[in-house]
């Protein structure tokens, strides 16, 4: 996959891409750096949910990827009903962009897999997580490219 320069969020492409999960994903991107930021979306958002002049804004400095969750817009498959599986069809998509670490921004419900996704995988996906303070407490967790 190619970034695509000098257009707007709003005017770029939808593309599609199947992933090793046997998903079609629809997903659009702009900017151009090596490592991308993935825009994870709240929950049944899709590619038209996102604020255009923000994602153009992030643009501007790097490669940006959004894409429809699994069952929701244009991706195919059922919408999952929990967050490690969100996570899990993320990795699939994100798998798919042939590049060794990604960044990620979660917005909402996002926020929430790209924790998951950086508890599980913070090898590739460079999350930072420490143990709750105390018995009870939930664990902290920054998601994101370790420099």
């Amino acid at each position: 996959m190619t970034a695509t320069t000098g257009l707007s969020y709003g005017t770029a492409p939808n593309q599609v891409i199947s992933a090793d999960n046997g998903i079609d994903y629809a997903y659009r991107e702009i900017g151009a750096v090596a490592v991308p930021l993935v825009l994870l979306q709240h929950f049944r958002g899709n590619l038209e949910n996102w604020d255009f002049q923000l994602v153009d804004a992030l643009a501007s400095r790097r490669r940006v990827v959004a894409f429809d969750n699994v069952g929701v817009g244009g991706t195919t498959g059922t919408t999952p009903n929990t967050i490690a599986q969100m996570a899990r069809d993320a990795i699939a998509f994100i798998a798919t962009l042939d590049t060794p670490q990604v960044d990620l921004l979660g917005f909402s419900i996002g926020s929430f897999v790209a924790q998951e996704i950086a508890l599980n995988r913070p090898d590739r996906y460079g999350g930072l997580c420490w143990p709750p303070p105390r018995r009870g407490a939930g664990r902290g967790c920054m998601a994101g490219h370790r420099r």
